[in-house]
């Protein structure tokens, strides 16, 4: 399995990005398949190029993208469809949530 996915490079504190094809379990700073494009967060706008055609190839061929990578194609109108949620929330973190909407819920389910 082959997957698009960002790459870190840049030094500290000031990040950038490759968008690179890599096999989806191999380390993301070892050698990719190919580099597709690269992106900097930091500068106004942020920094993007892509090359559209190549990454609609590895897609055609079965790559996946990251929740990320999907996100920046969508925008790019690369890819249509929807955009995929990319924060996580702990185990404990949703259960304090359920706790604090099952409070807010409890005084309302008792009025009616």
């Amino acid at each position: 399995m082959v997957s698009i996915r960002l790459s870190r490079v840049g030094r500290k504190n000031a990040p950038s990005f490759r968008v690179i094809v890599v096999p989806k379990h191999k380390d993301p700073w070892g050698k990719s398949l190919e580099i597709v494009g690269h992106y900097n967060p930091r500068q106004q706008p942020p920094q993007l190029e892509l090359k559209a055609d190549r990454i609609k190839h590895w897609l055609s061929k079965g790559a996946e993208a990251s929740d990320t990578v999907w996100n920046i194609l969508v925008d790019q109108k690369i890819v249509e469809g929807k955009k995929r949620g990319v924060t996580s929330i702990s185990k404990k973190r949703a259960g304090k949530i359920a706790e604090a909407k099952a409070k807010q819920e409890g005084p309302k389910a008792e009025a009616a």
